[in-house]
């Protein structure tokens, strides 16, 4: 549930583009700023000391408190009386967003053997999808009961509510030391960075995750917006349409993933990361196909396969992720992973896109050539996952002996 709110919250704007744009007066650039590089910088740059103390005290307290602080962020969104405070309001979700994925990775590692996380992190990233659903269908859907505000603020309160349940109701299982002994578990963070830099399966396994992340956020934070100018349909069904084929398409292709991942992981744990191989690859030419699709209808059936194999690629990295870090500094080594990658996905893929589409037009057109020129790097994304695939074990075995 927290992280439902995360994305919803993440992707509310993406569905009220048009009725922000029109207030402000801003364009595509602008916006494409709001749901990237200010959102992300304070994400990335707070996400490693809030993993930091993952490691070492209660990772349940600082959901908890992430989710209550985005989403009072995100209640100030909907109070925006210009670009300033949107900025403001959107960096502050960041901060409380934060806080959230590096240490509830490393919690529900606690909580699920290496062959049963595939279909744990599948569960939790259901999210993904029914975020994306609430924010871009539920957020023109309340825009057009009252106003883009009142979809924010709705928002905002219940995860508020949500953030102050969390830490009351769940348990963090490895939370038995007395505060200040787990530091001593801990690695010094030059020494971290070091050692992850030379495990060959990290890295590559973070730049596949990173740049077909790239590529499908890209796709998914403009996708909405390209169906609105693209059919000329009215938003709230153009939005809800999109949410909807491409939501429910990767809520089942996520299950899905998560299922045979963890069947495939019992012969060895490098077959997730070959699934995730061959999903990123086939999802990129499914969206790339999307994007210039001539009707909505074949937009929508194209949905499918896109949602499908586009849905689930992200568990067999993270599993694998999860299953060559030592426990003492998952938390902080997840947190560093998902600097870079947040960096690529979330800074550069909207953000790039909406200069793009600026340059050449702003318009149903240029947001097309836009999304041709950034959904192709996830086949880059794609030969970086095989290649991890292939050190797995080895890396593993030298990340454990020097750790």
């Amino acid at each position: 549930m927290v992280s439902i709110f995360n994305f919803a919250d993440r992707y509310l704007i993406t569905g009220l583009i048009g009725p922000i744009k029109q207030e402000f007066g801003l364009g595509d650039a602008m916006m494409g700023l709001l749901m990237g590089p200010a959102f992300i910088v304070l994400y990335v740059v707070l996400g490693v000391p809030f993993a930091r103390l993952a490691d070492r005290y209660s990772r349940v307290v600082i959901i908890a408190g992430g989710c209550v602080l985005w989403s009072a962020a995100t209640v100030a969104t909907g109070m925006a009386t210009g670009q300033t405070s949107l900025l403001v309001a959107r960096a502050t979700v960041g901060i409380g967003e934060a806080a959230f994925v590096a240490p509830a990775y490393s919690l529900l590692s606690d909580y699920f053997k290496p062959e049963r996380r595939g279909i744990a992190f599948a569960i939790l990233g259901l999210a993904t999808y029914f975020g994306q659903i609430i924010g871009q269908a539920g957020g023109p859907a309340l825009a057009a009961y009252q106003d883009w505000r009142f979809a924010f603020h709705l928002l905002g309160v219940l995860g508020i509510v949500l953030g102050v349940l969390t830490a009351m109701i769940v348990r963090d299982p490895g939370q038995i030391a007395p505060r200040g002994e787990r530091s001593q578990s801990t690695i010094a963070m030059t020494a971290l960075v070091a050692l992850l830099a030379r495990n060959a399966s990290f890295v590559l396994m973070m730049f596949a995750f990173g740049l077909g992340a790239l590529s499908g956020v890209a796709f998914g934070y403009w996708g909405p917006e390209l169906l609105t100018r693209g059919y000329g349909l009215d938003p709230v069904a153009a939005k809800t349409a999109f949410a909807v084929n491409f939501g429910l398409a990767g809520l089942v292709g996520m299950l899905c993933f998560g299922a045979i991942s963890d069947r495939m992981a019992k012969y060895s744990m490098a077959w997730p990361v070959r699934l995730s191989a061959f999903a990123m690859g086939s999802a990129t030419c499914a969206i790339l196909a999307a994007t210039w699709a001539d009707s909505f209808a074949l937009a929508k059936l194209l949905a499918i396969p896109s949602g499908l194999l586009g849905g689930g690629w992200s568990v067999g990295i993270y599993a694998t992720l999860q299953y060559i870090l030592p426990a003492r500094f998952r938390a902080t080594a997840t947190a560093l992973f998902l600097a870079v990658t947040t960096l690529l996905a979330y800074f550069v893929g909207p953000w790039a896109t909406g200069l793009l589409s600026e340059a050449f037009g702003n318009d149903a057109h240029s947001l097309r050539v836009a999304l041709t020129i950034i959904i192709p790097i996830g086949l880059i994304a794609t030969l970086f996952a095989w290649f991890a695939s292939r050190r797995i074990e080895l890396d593993r075995a030298l990340i454990h002996k020097h750790a």
